[in-house]
């Protein structure tokens, strides 16, 4: 199980001892023995070379052994701090997901050696997500899961053994706490004994039709040791890391859980683009009897698009629309052999169904088509891929009237909910449905209503609980239904879709008021259409969107709340497990079992899926930590580790 002691060189490691036999030296404890041993050192330093006459020279002497000594006392000690009392195991257990619907509880996987730029991270905590279950399904057709195809040295990718593209067998779970054991001799930005947050979406690593991420095309956190590397884990526009530095005072699964309220926030938060890209490319098609209209107020103040491509039926409109964009634009003849995926503005003129379709595959990810149709309809429901709104970030808008610039006003600064929204949580029941409840509920919007909908009776009620009190100390009228028994929800300004079904959305379009906001928050896959009512959406104003993860902001607004208390994200907690029971905790998230979150514990091997209810009766001393709610929390989390 050891490593060979000629590769413990090449890395500074700290390792900790089985849970049961949990190490308690720390490099605090080092730290602060060190602090004595410094002074004595340089003060005997300081006498030695005070026994001299103090010329000048000698005084510069001074100095300079003063600062060594305080120097070599320090790497001394912080050397100490980081040195093993126990080598990192060679193999561990880990959950692979090794083909669609096809995981495997591996006892034996190995543990990667640390490179150059290695940082290798022990697992506290995991919380399993609907995502898990998305990947599992779709393995290597994930828009996440596919190899990157820019943003990093291609050369530096076969360099990290935990980069897995395609269908290389993975390892899930992207909601974790870790603590760095291992880092190689080029790392600079993470140390050893580090307590982390793991932020998951690498935005500047781009696949085919995403981004990279951590869980996905890079191993995650449902396994004891995990590898990532530097040249990965920190943005490159920012210089933030992706491994945030947190406390000990809370416990590791309310730490985990801040990446899915993270994301919960970014569905909110994430601003949209409300004009054409500067830079960008640009695509105009207009039918006959049509005038080219609101193109120069739609252009970005920061610049205009580098490429402006047209088809167009009349000569007058080619003259305009020259005039209105002050740049060379090329006429082109057949709009179907244009590149697809990467035309990041569409204004098309015209209401044929088949174009707007035709035109739906050109939209580049973060992608506008704005329909101009001068009070003409389309006539049918169009096909189009709302997978892509949540993925790829694709927005739909549009105006009935005959300016082009009226469809990028439709657009709302970004997600959030407003005074006076009827809102519509679609599979509230859920996690990340109780996320949203609670958040809309809490959002501080004046004559708020808000209702969350399942078809699990149980469900509701345990939410209903939960956010009731809550919903009266904020004035929210709250109302739960089961659709099934209760019927017709009625219509609403706000939705917000948990459940990966593409005819909610179009439920959820027949259903707004005008003006309203559907928010896509389920991951439907990117490759899917569906047929939408665009006409809905153009005449009532309607904004379809959608986010894919979080970013660092959205993780540190959540963080700070976890850490000051007020937020507990462990609320959200509704079963326990260690790795033997982490295949049927994915299974419950399919299956709907569990109406709360579940937490993976990868250091305890041997412990089965257990529900909180159950606690009682399999491990008393753990349930006597619970709140008096019956909720999940640091102690409880202690003992357990404890016990196990």
């Amino acid at each position: 199980m050891a490593r060979a002691k000629a590769k413990t060189k090449a890395v500074k490691k700290v390792t900790r001892k089985p849970v049961k036999k949990a190490a308690k030296k720390t490099v605090k404890k080092t730290a602060r023995k060190m602090r004595p041993l410094k002074k004595t050192v340089v003060k005997k330093a300081a006498r030695k070379v005070a026994k001299t006459k103090p010329t000048a020279k000698r005084v510069a002497v001074k100095k300079t052994a003063v600062k060594k000594a305080a120097s070599g006392t320090a790497s001394k000690a912080a050397a100490k701090a980081a040195a093993p009392h126990k080598k990192l195991p060679a193999t561990q257990y880990a959950v692979q997901l090794v083909g669609p619907d096809k995981l495997t509880l591996n006892a034996s996987k190995a543990v990667h050696e640390v490179g150059p730029y290695g940082v290798l991270a022990r697992i506290e905590s995991v919380g399993l997500c609907f995502s898990d279950l998305k990947l599992l399904k779709q393995f290597d057709q994930h828009p996440r899961k596919s190899g990157i195809v820019s943003g990093i040295d291609a050369a530096a990718l076969p360099q990290m053994p935990s980069y897995v593209p395609g269908d290389k067998p993975t390892v899930p779970g992207h909601e974790v706490t870790c603590v760095i054991v291992a880092v190689g001799p080029k790392v600079k930005r993470h140390k050893v004994g580090e307590r982390c947050l793991v932020q998951t979406d690498y935005r500047w690593l781009k696949t085919d039709k995403s981004n990279a991420a951590f869980g996905y095309n890079f191993e995650g956190g449902l396994q004891q040791y995990v590898l990532m590397d530097e040249r990965v884990i920190i943005d490159p526009q920012s210089g933030q890391r992706m491994l945030i530095p947190v406390d000990r005072q809370r416990s590791a699964s309310a730490i985990c859980l801040v990446e899915p309220w993270a994301c919960v926030e970014d569905s909110y938060v994430t601003p949209e683009r409300r004009g054409m890209m500067a830079g960008g490319k640009l695509l105009v098609v207009a039918e006959a009897g049509y005038k080219i209209q609101g193109i120069a107020e739609s252009l970005n103040p920061d610049g205009k698009p580098a490429v402006v491509l047209a088809k167009l039926a009349q000569p007058d409109q080619l003259a305009d629309l020259r005039a209105a964009v002050g740049m060379t634009v090329v006429d082109i003849e057949y709009p179907k052999t244009l590149e697809p995926g990467v035309w990041n503005d569409i204004v098309y003129f015209g209401t044929d169904p088949a174009v707007i379709e035709l035109l739906n595959d050109k939209l580049a990810p973060g992608g506008i088509m704005n329909i101009v149709t001068a009070g003409k309809t389309i006539g049918r429901a169009v096909e189009i891929s709302v997978g892509r709104v949540h993925y790829g970030m694709c927005r739909w808008v549009g105006t009935t009237g005959a300016n082009a610039a009226d469809g990028y006003k439709m657009i709302p600064a970004d997600g959030e909910v407003r005074d006076n929204d009827s809102v519509i949580v679609i599979g509230a029941g859920g996690p990340m449905g109780q996320m949203h409840v609670i958040r809309d509920v809490c959002s501080g919007k004046k004559n708020l209503s808000v209702v969350g909908t399942d078809f699990d009776d149980a469900r509701l009620a345990t939410l209903g609980a939960k956010v009731a009190p809550l919903a009266a100390a904020n004035g929210v009228t709250l109302k739960m239904i089961n659709p099934n028994k209760q019927g017709d929800t009625g219509t609403h300004s706000y939705h917000a879709i948990m459940a990966p079904v593409p005819a909610l959305v179009s439920a959820a379009i027949a259903a707004s008021t005008p003006g309203a906001l559907i928010n896509i928050f389920a991951g439907i896959a990117a490759t899917v259409k569906h047929p939408i009512d665009l006409d809905a959406v153009v005449s009532k104003s309607i904004f379809m969107f959608g986010t894919s993860g979080s970013t660092i902001r959205d993780m540190m607004i959540v963080l700070e709340k976890v850490q000051a208390g007020t937020l507990d994200t462990n609320a959200s907690v509704d079963a326990v497990s260690g790795m033997a029971g982490a295949i049927d905790g994915i299974a419950a998230v399919e299956n709907r079992t569990l109406a709360g979150k579940i937490i993976v514990y990868p250091q305890l091997v041997d412990l089965p899926l257990t529900p909180l209810s159950e606690l009682k009766n399999k491990l008393p001393a753990v349930a006597a930590k619970l709140d008096p709610q019956g909720q999940w929390t640091k102690a409880a989390e202690e003992t357990l580790l404890k016990q196990r």
